[in-house]
């Protein structure tokens, strides 16, 4: 049986993550023994050559006007970023999430690196929003955080602003993972409050959400509610249970486990795995393809079964523009590349990753020329108004889509003459692509700017539709964070990617990671 989400979930794969300085800073603190034994105190890359045919003076404006954004962001009482913010940065919006907040602490560590603000700016900024953290309320036992606050007073958000509707605290498995990666870059970067950051990230259980007795065991619950989700609309199917031995059982997303590899959930997994709560073989647990077998695939994958860790895996891919393609739920750049801004994926896992995000890169670039001219598809919000999930169809394994148009244009493996209509980039998947394209990317970008309405005061709006040239002209923190890592990876030599997978990641992930083969070669 296939484990899809449910189509009445209020917290969809994205969803889940965008939508979805006046109190004292913390005073500095000394290393904790952990801290030290890992390592704190990496030493940042704060210059280098640009790569080849990308020009470094546009690249800090981008990342300044982008940064700009962040603060406006970012209440000063609290130093809670909001979830989006209007493109002339005048008005926030007045909920927040984990992962927004996640984002917020990594780019502050980004720009800092980038010396777009002083060290001490950085920390002061990291330290508030960190104090604030320490006093809100959150899942005690789990150590995790709930999806919704309001960045104006740090408090639960039970009615949605928006509208009105009920909201019941939930507890998400993937922006649990973010705001604990966050975490991890800020104990490994900044001295000045390393000691809180790593106290954070060590009391989060991650295996709260794996499920051992799924049937690929340790795959992760979309995530628990702290109640029965009785108050809600239209409430999901949920099993209550105690995973971790708190005492008291959570309500769990009975039908919504993350089951596929090319996602952003596997970040959780990562972490898991590095903080030994879940065991090493969970990472082949997922679905790399479908068996072919299951022929109401969009494209039938070709593959062959390996074994890692006691666990067979068929290496399945897909065959689109002459490239190997292991594929995401959606086709999109976020699920492919998300997790690699922290992770150096390709370096770690040459035959699998190291194939993999060039390959998603190439096809989207192709795919997007092609059709509209432009390229990088992921989701964001909709030119015309709300938000969608834009990817490359042909690259998902979900059947109808993401899509790369605003008319939906389904791909069919029996019919490639389908013509595409209004394509829909988003800027931030062309940041993600130039860990792996850099000047395709930088060229991409260049004419986006060039040729639409789509820059303001706090660097790209957030989506374009490249045939009317409609814009959506607000930015989402956290497509404004992928920004940030992207270009802190791409201008300091992998920065983000040291500070995150040094220690307990490198230690235990990597050699996890490592033997994989993607796709039907060798």
């Amino acid at each position: 049986m296939i484990d899809l989400p449910d189509a009445a979930h209020p917290v969809t794969r994205r969803t889940a993550l965008a939508g979805g300085l006046a109190a004292a800073a913390l005073a500095a603190y000394p290393m904790s023994a952990e801290a030290t034994a890992l390592p704190t105190g990496v030493a940042p890359h704060t210059s280098g050559r640009p790569p080849k045919g990308v020009d470094h003076a546009t690249l800090m404006t981008w990342a300044r006007d982008t940064w700009t954004s962040l603060v406006a962001m970012t209440d000063p009482r609290t130093g809670l970023v909001s979830d989006n913010i209007t493109g002339d940065l005048a008005a926030p919006g007045v909920y927040t999430s984990p992962t927004n907040i996640g984002g917020y602490l990594w780019s502050a560590v980004v720009a800092r690196d980038l010396r777009i603000i002083t060290p001490a700016e950085a920390s002061r900024r990291i330290g508030q929003t960190l104090e604030t953290l320490q006093g809100m309320q959150h899942h005690t036992a789990s150590g995790m955080y709930y999806n919704w606050y309001d960045p104006r007073d740090a408090s639960v958000i039970y009615d949605w602003p928006d509208n009105g509707d009920p909201v019941v605290p939930f507890v998400s498995s993937v922006d649990a993972a973010w705001l604990g990666a966050a975490l991890l870059v800020v104990r490994n970067s900044d001295r000045r409050n390393a000691k809180v950051a790593g106290a954070m990230f060590k009391r989060m259980r991650f295996d709260v959400f794996a499920d051992p007795t799924f049937s690929k065991p340790y795959l992760n619950y979309g995530g628990f509610y702290l109640e029965e989700p009785t108050r809600l609309n239209a409430p999901p199917p949920t099993i209550a249970r105690d995973l971790i031995g708190a005492g008291e059982p959570v309500w769990y997303t009975a039908d919504h486990h993350y089951d596929t590899a090319v996602s952003e959930t596997r970040i959780t997994t990562y972490l898991a795995i590095a903080k030994q709560q879940v065991p090493a073989s969970t990472y082949y647990q997922t679905w790399r393809t479908f068996p072919p077998e299951w022929d109401w695939q969009e494209l039938i994958p070709e593959g062959k079964t390996r074994t890692y860790l006691g666990v067979d895996v068929y290496e399945g891919a897909y065959h689109y523009y002459d490239r190997w393609t292991v594929p995401g739920w959606g086709g999109s750049m976020f699920e492919e590349l998300m997790p690699d801004v922290f992770v150096p994926e390709a370096d770690w896992a040459p035959r699998s990753w190291g194939r993999n995000h060039p390959n998603h890169v190439a096809v989207q670039r192709q795919h997007g020329l092609d059709e509209y001219g432009y390229w990088g598809f992921s989701p964001a919000s909709h030119p015309l108004g709300g938000y969608s999930e834009w990817g490359v169809d042909a690259l998902g394994l979900k059947p109808d889509g993401y899509f790369s148009d605003i008319e939906h244009t389904d791909h069919d493996r029996n019919d490639t003459g389908k013509a595409f209509g209004n394509g829909v980039v988003t800027p931030h998947a062309s940041f993600l692509a130039m860990m792996h394209a850099p000047r395709e990317a930088f060229d991409n970008l260049v004419n986006i700017r060039s040729d639409f309405d789509a820059y303001g005061p706090g660097g790209f709006y957030d989506a374009i539709a490249t045939q009317t040239g409609d814009v959506a002209r607000r930015h989402l923190s956290l497509d404004q964070a992928m920004i940030m890592g992207a270009l802190g990876n791409v201008m300091t030599r992998d920065n983000l990617r040291r500070y995150f997978s040094a220690g307990e990641v490198k230690r235990y992930v990597r050699p996890v990671i490592a033997p994989e083969i993607f796709g039907p070669g060798d």
